[in-house]
């Protein structure tokens, strides 16, 4: 690392300009990490200011090498300006997604100026708000993806539906009709669909998930013939931990020995977090598919409730819903901490190909009926 005493004059003006850009950058993230603290408590508020003083060694060692020139600093950069006005007035899942990704693309372990422990630092610092924002995807992967899944099929379909009458030669008043129709069908189908789906998956999985009954059983059980072995080793325990496990149901003794055999202990009548939250609710994935897809499928018929006919009515249904493609890939990459854009793009080709299947077979169908 090139070392610089303050206000020594052989730093180039390219060098102070970039130190104060990271200067500046370091006091957005940690202001960041504060807001976000705000709006949580326990352990996360703790971890979320762990972070801002990170954040503040790092700035502590852009302003040793800026000097007197530190009295001028630049301003942040746009996403970090941006994540620090979404981290004061929402604090959610999206805004530790945003700076899961901002942490992600952290220049230092290029920059001959910074050290290796602050490269490190924040690649730590990546993995450290990933973690924070696992229980938040959790929770909101199963509505969310009804939601995107929704939305898209609402979007797609019903374009294809508009284009594939409108490549067929129908009248608008026709068009407008099949796409309202797409509309309410599709939404309705898709909701009742979410519903099932989602209720159906959790019966399945609550109906796997082991009872308490070891320990009402376990006292009366013939120690000499153990079919308490067999319940933990059909729960996937090796021989040996099952072995273990049973022995202490039985009060054979406590964990006092080898302890890397034990699991969590059964707790009778401990009320249970939900093991199944990354699936959703069945009432919320059924909602949010319903509403999400009719906010996908009025989109095409927009033009066409405006009195727009024709090749402009089919341009004008195209762009408002590529850009509604563009809007949904880019939030699912966000949430992710994959590159928005191209996640934008994909959902744009994927439904843009679609659209112009069907929009070719209503020519093909117009043409040989006409």
């Amino acid at each position: 690392m090139a070392s610089y005493s303050p206000g020594v004059q052989q730093a180039s003006k390219a060098q102070i300009k970039r130190w104060r850009t990271h200067l500046a950058d370091e006091r957005a993230e940690a202001a960041v990490y504060r807001a976000l603290a705000t709006k949580r408590e326990g352990e996360e508020r703790d971890i979320l200011l762990a972070l801002a003083e990170a954040e503040k060694r790092h700035e502590q060692h852009w302003l040793t090498l800026l000097g007197e020139h530190a009295s001028a600093p630049r301003k942040a950069s746009f996403n970090n300006r941006l994540l620090g006005f979404l981290a004061k007035h929402f604090g959610s899942v999206f805004v530790l997604a945003l700076a899961q990704r901002a942490e992600s693309r952290s220049s230092y372990s290029t920059d001959v100026d910074a050290t290796p422990a602050m490269a490190a630092d924040e690649a730590i610092h990546e993995e450290v708000v990933r973690g924070l924002a696992t229980r938040g995807r959790n929770r909101l992967s199963g509505t969310f993806r009804a939601a995107v899944f929704g939305a898209n099929d609402g979007l797609v379909s019903n374009l294809s539906l508009v284009m594939g009458m409108a490549g067929a030669g129908l009248a608008p008043h026709l068009v407008l009709l099949a796409g309202i129709a797409g509309l309410l069908a599709g939404a309705l189908s898709m909701g009742a669909g979410e519903y099932v789906s989602v209720r159906s998956q959790r019966e399945l999985l609550d109906a796997s998930k082991p009872t308490q009954i070891t320990l009402s059983a376990a006292k009366a059980l013939d120690i000499n013939a153990n079919e308490l072995v067999l319940v933990y080793r059909a729960r996937g325990m090796s021989p040996e931990d099952a072995e273990h496990r049973a022995a202490e149901r039985m009060g054979r003794f406590a964990c006092d020995c080898n302890p890397s055999f034990s699991l969590q202990a059964e707790v009778a009548g401990k009320p249970e977090s939900d093991e199944h939250e990354t699936i959703g609710t069945a009432l919320g994935a059924a909602v949010s598919s319903f509403c999400f897809f009719a906010s996908g499928a009025v989109i095409p018929v927009l033009p066409y409730l405006l009195g727009l006919s024709g090749f402009t009515a089919i341009a004008v249904a195209s762009v408002l819903v590529g850009l509604a493609l563009l809007a949904t890939g880019a939030v699912v990459g966000l949430l992710s901490g994959a590159p928005p854009l191209s996640r934008g793009i994909r959902q744009l080709l994927i439904g843009f190909g679609a659209a112009l299947v069907t929009y070719l077979l209503g020519l093909l169908f117009g043409t040989t009926t006409g």
